[in-house]
């Protein structure tokens, strides 16, 4: 499935998923999608956040999509080695980071920029620590809509960080084998928007 098609099938199901609340045939369980070899259209990082069911939000079913959760949707290198993974593995054309409205990590990161106040787990710090610098003059800068402007810029930076930050990624990439893109999801809507930049 080319790029182009597995972003298709995504837009389409995240209608349907806002329409009728979805109408994937292959959610229940069966022998053969639970069993069967790999074969998703898309790889997601997306938000741990509870309230996005990747798989929900986008109607999709068992084997559609590999999906890869983490506070903020950052990249560390246990989700580059992840995505690397899927993409040289399965051949997956379509890596999709979705970011989404009302998200905790931002927060989280707003927060420590205009306190200077870190948390006192290193864990949350390395979450926050990986976020800082892609949105620090942004929030410094002031403006209407920041936490939402950070939110983007965030999901920019991780965009950019697999095209260029793993070799084997951005040679997928650079051979037109491999599309790296970002979204967003709007909590108050249930609709995904591909970022601009999402067009082939």
């Amino acid at each position: 499935m080319s790029p182009e098609q597995a972003l298709q099938r995504l837009v389409e199901g995240n209608r349907r998923f806002r329409e009728t609340g979805g109408a994937e045939p292959d959610r229940l369980w069966s022998r053969h999608l639970a069993t069967g070899a790999q074969q998703p259209y898309a790889i997601v990082l997306g938000c741990s956040d509870s309230r996005i069911p990747v798989e929900i939000v986008f109607d999709a079913g068992f084997g559609d999509l590999f999906v890869v959760r983490v506070a903020g949707n950052i990249v560390a290198p246990s989700v580059v080695g992840s995505i690397e993974f899927a993409a040289s593995r399965f051949g997956t054309r379509l890596v999709v980071v979705m970011g989404h409205t009302g998200c905790g990590a931002i927060s989280a990161t707003l927060d420590v920029i205009a306190t200077g106040r870190d948390s006192s787990s290193k864990n949350i710090r390395s979450i926050t620590d990986r976020i800082t610098p892609h949105i620090e003059d942004l929030v410094r800068a002031g403006g209407p809509d920041v936490d939402h402007q950070a939110m983007r810029a965030n999901v920019r930076a991780s965009v950019d960080h697999l095209r260029h930050g793993s070799p084997l990624l951005e040679e997928l990439v650079l051979a037109e084998d491999l599309a790296v893109i970002g979204a967003e999801y709007e909590l108050e809507t249930g609709e995904v928007h591909f970022l601009e930049g999402a067009a082939f």
